[in-house]
């Protein structure tokens, strides 16, 4: 009988645990549900700790790199990793620190980036708002728009932008935005076709709300989910496509370093083993940083979805 009252009383404690596990579930917001399915996603933490690392080392590149960026020293020239103890990672043709061209090239890398994003998601937020809430000609004319951009050779396109706008950081920001945005645009007017008629923004509507507040209020906020997710997705391809111009020399000006621009030299050096580092280490630093973002986007992607309640303890 002791037995059975034991028994008894460790499935109603059980039970009694599960409840109070469950409401407290319940009342976790979905920030911390988010957060909650993303810190169990190893590759996303590790991604976000190679991502902030690559932004802590282009914020305080001043500060970090050893030697200036744009120093040469012939006397020191091809240098290489270890040989020398004031050059970690070696020395190029020019004498230049490998180590502190490449902490600068992640500022260049990033700030390209980050301006790009920004750029892209403003114009695809206006656009793709325009095309979906309004409709009509403006409809007809941007889905028109996002055809005729989405036919054009991306990488020639650029190179033949860069060709007439010159050289520089601000110029590959507006090549790389130029084609980057109708991708975005055709996300956010997709979201906001499927939520512009729903009975919370006809009630809105119908309280006498104005366009711009229910964009600001009920549409932006239920479109932000597959945003961040189709943002963090689209970074490592404006990084890849910055890299891709400086290496054909269409990108960054000298004395300015890049990570492309870096990787490019290599082609003057395959002759000899030796000096193959000069092109392998920037390009290490740049499958990584890539490769960082590609983990994040895919933890966010799993942490955003609805679909992914399930999951969470």
């Amino acid at each position: 009988m002791a037995r059975e009252n034991s028994a008894a009383s460790k499935v109603l404690l059980t039970t009694a645990g599960n409840r109070a596990q469950s409401s407290q579930q319940k009342t976790l917001s979905p920030f911390e549900l988010a957060w909650r399915r993303f810190r169990r996603n190893r590759l996303a933490l590790i991604g976000s700790v190679i991502v902030t690392l690559f932004i802590f080392t282009g914020l305080f590149a001043p500060v970090i790199a050893p030697h200036p960026y744009d120093r040469t020293n012939l006397f020191k020239s091809m240098r290489q990793p270890g040989q020398d103890a004031s050059h970690l990672l070696g020395t190029d043709e020019l004498g230049r620190d490998i180590l502190s061209r490449l902490i600068w090239g992640a500022r260049v890398s990033l700030v390209v980036s980050i301006s790009a994003t920004t750029l892209v998601v403003a114009l695809a937020l206006v656009m793709g708002f325009l095309s979906g809430y309004f409709g009509g000609v403006w409809d007809y004319l941007l889905n028109r728009m996002f055809e005729v951009i989405g036919a054009l050779p991306g990488l020639l396109f650029q190179i033949l932008l860069m060709l007439l706008i010159g050289n520089g950081i601000l110029q590959v920001t507006v090549a790389i935005s130029i084609l980057g945005w109708p991708g975005l645009a055709r996300l956010v007017r997709a979201q906001v076709l499927a939520y512009k008629e729903r009975d919370f923004i006809s009630a809105s509507r119908s309280l006498g709300a104005g366009t711009f507040y229910i964009m600001r209020q009920h549409l932006l906020p239920n479109i932000l989910n597959p945003l961040i997710i189709a943002i963090s997705f689209a970074i490592p391809g404006y990084i890849g496509a910055e890299a891709g111009l400086s290496f054909l020399g269409y990108g960054i000006n000298d004395p300015l370093p890049s990570w492309g621009k870096m990787v490019g030299a290599i082609g003057r050096y395959l002759s000899s083993a030796n000096y193959l580092y000069i092109g392998v280490i920037p390009t290490v630093a740049l499958a990584l940083l890539i490769m960082g973002f590609s983990f994040v986007g895919d933890g966010l992607r799993d942490a955003l979805d609805p679909q992914s309640d399930r999951a969470t303890a």
